[in-house]
């Protein structure tokens, strides 16, 4: 069913684009017998260029692991509370973006900083074509504002990076051994709610041949806290297979950016009041409207593979 959800989706897709574009000829002709306007026929081509970028945009997302789930992981860069805050404003952001998106957000693990703001989050994000619409926000996202935590007004710049992987179903296969893991039990915490837990629950799990670790805290009990942390390790094994056979794409295709973790990919300039990404150039003038959730520029700007300086005016 999924699969027929989204072939029909890039038919409907398709079918757009193309009305739009019969629609914009037939008004060009009108307008060139004197039976449309000029602002008409200006709404009606943007409109077409419109569905054809989105038309592209589904033809972009064509890898297997497109389709599944994300699992985004937030972690706070050096910097104290300052970059701690920073992680948090990042994770409301794309808890923000999957809402609107029309996404479901779920927290899978929350640990937050003593003072404000988190030290790391993971969210994982469901829906038609969720990871292949957040693949390329891996990295690391610089902000630079007036700190709220500068007793002098000192103008500071935060780091968080954002790491983010597919979430395997059923379809693909992947063996664990069970020796090769270590599992460590230990209480949940969090701010009220399901997450305040009398008894060890939460389960943090290292696959010690590849060194990586994932844990989870949102389920009641440590059996569910287990599967959960299990279907991310896959997911994470996964997406190191899918790595290695994008840096083997990339030698090849020379003049594509690799995306690589620990590269800074987005700068929200806060006081100058502009978010700018480092790869496609794709610029926003409405920083805390991003930050409220309005990723979809960016993301596309991105999955299109946009060069040069791409400057979009959000408008007043």
């Amino acid at each position: 069913m999924r699969d027929i959800r989204l072939h029909k989706g890039a038919i409907t897709v398709y079918q757009t684009a193309t009305s739009e574009l019969d629609d914009l000829e037939i008004l060009y002709e009108f307008n060139r017998e004197g039976e449309a306007s000029p602002e008409e026929v200006d709404e009606q081509y943007d409109k077409t260029v419109n569905a054809i970028d989105n038309l592209e945009l589904k033809a972009t997302l064509n890898d297997p692991e497109d389709n599944l789930n994300a699992i985004v992981e937030i972690n706070s860069g050096a910097g104290g509370t300052e970059a701690c805050d920073w992680a948090d404003m990042i994770y409301r952001m794309y808890a923000l973006w999957g809402e609107k998106a029309g996404y479901k957000v779920r927290e899978l693990d929350y640990l937050p900083d003593g003072v404000a703001g988190i030290r790391s989050a993971t969210l994982e994000i469901s829906g038609d074509l969720a990871y292949g619409m957040l693949k390329g926000e891996n990295g690391v996202h610089r902000l630079v504002r007036i700190s709220p935590f500068n007793a002098q007004g000192k103008r500071q710049t935060s780091f968080a990076s954002v790491y983010v992987y597919p979430l395997v179903d059923d379809s693909i296969e992947i063996t664990i051994n069970p020796a090769d893991l270590e599992t460590d039990t230990y209480r949940a915490s969090g701010a009220g709610g399901q997450h305040v837990n009398k008894t060890e629950s939460a389960v943090r799990i290292k696959h010690v041949p590849s060194g990586i670790v994932v844990a989870c805290q949102d389920e009641r009990s440590q059996h569910a806290n287990r599967e959960t942390c299990m279907k991310m390790l896959r997911s994470k094994l996964y997406e190191l297979e899918i790595r290695k056979r994008n840096e083997a794409r990339d030698k090849i295709e020379s003049g594509k950016q690799k995306i690589e973790w620990g590269s800074q990919i987005r700068s929200y300039v806060l006081d100058k009041q502009y978010v700018t990404d480092m790869r496609s150039g794709y610029k926003s003038f409405k920083p805390f409207q991003v930050l409220d959730g309005d990723l979809t520029g960016f993301l596309k700007a991105f999955l299109l593979h946009n060069g040069g300086d791409v400057v979009v005016e959000l408008g007043d």
